[in-house]
């Protein structure tokens, strides 16, 4: 299927963002469509897009500008990694690393509560712009082995809605670790170097156990912000 033209305009501008500043002027929809040979309409869709993902603002009477980058994510909020990426103005890929049928471990079994049967399991080094992100070792309940079958090198969630369980809501631990050998390799870092690193467990809209993982992020190319309260003295 051609790729609608809108995109390829996003596309050209996601690019173009990645190179400019906050509050950079970016090209009218008239001089859009001019360069891209498409109508008005097309040129503001492909705005719009970047608009919503918060990598552009209007301002009315002025001309379309390139927005402050958003934080980093936030630990209270379930977020795709690429949908993450997509908003820093950075392109989102996935480097599988494996993906088959084992048997789990007792603890495995456990927490993602399995009686009996293999677990599907998915190592995947997440980029941005072809930078490693993140080593992400992910479990899934073998019931779910057509994953194996489908593009697990675009976003397994939307894989796993597709099969009719959608993430939804789960819990995290964060550590501080040393990068091992197979860091080293999969995330470019020396062995020894400080990783963040979230073990989380995602449940679907069933309260059923659905993804057991761990991510393991360089120290210094992810942040995670933390909400909190202050409890009164």
């Amino acid at each position: 299927m051609p790729e609608p033209h809108y995109h390829r305009i996003e596309q050209a501008l996601r690019a173009r963002i990645a190179q400019s500043r906050p509050h950079d002027p970016l090209p009218s929809e008239p001089e859009l469509a001019r360069e891209h040979g498409v109508s008005r309409m097309t040129a503001r869709a492909a705005v719009m897009q970047l608009v919503n993902d918060g990598l552009v603002y209007r301002a009315p009477g002025r001309g379309t500008f390139v927005a402050v980058p958003t934080g980093p994510r936030r630990a209270d909020n379930l977020i795709r990694l690429s949908e993450e990426i997509r908003k820093q103005g950075r392109k989102p890929s996935s480097r599988v690393v494996l993906a088959h049928l084992r048997p789990p471990t007792k603890q495995e079994a456990t927490r993602l509560r399995l009686r009996r049967g293999d677990v599907v399991a998915i190592h995947r080094v997440r980029l941005a712009d072809d930078e490693p992100i993140a080593y992400e070792r992910a479990l899934y309940p073998g019931a779910l082995a057509a994953l194996l079958t489908m593009d697990v090198g675009g976003s397994v969630h939307e894989a796993l809605a597709a099969l009719g369980r959608v993430p939804t809501k789960g819990t995290a631990t964060l550590t501080a670790q040393e990068a091992t050998a197979e860091d080293a390799r999969e995330l470019l870092v020396p062995e020894g170097s400080a990783l963040l690193v979230e073990e989380r467990l995602i449940l679907d809209d069933r309260d059923a156990p659905l993804e057991l993982s761990e991510s393991r992020y360089p120290g210094n190319r992810y942040r995670l912000d933390v909400a909190f309260g202050v409890e009164p003295l």
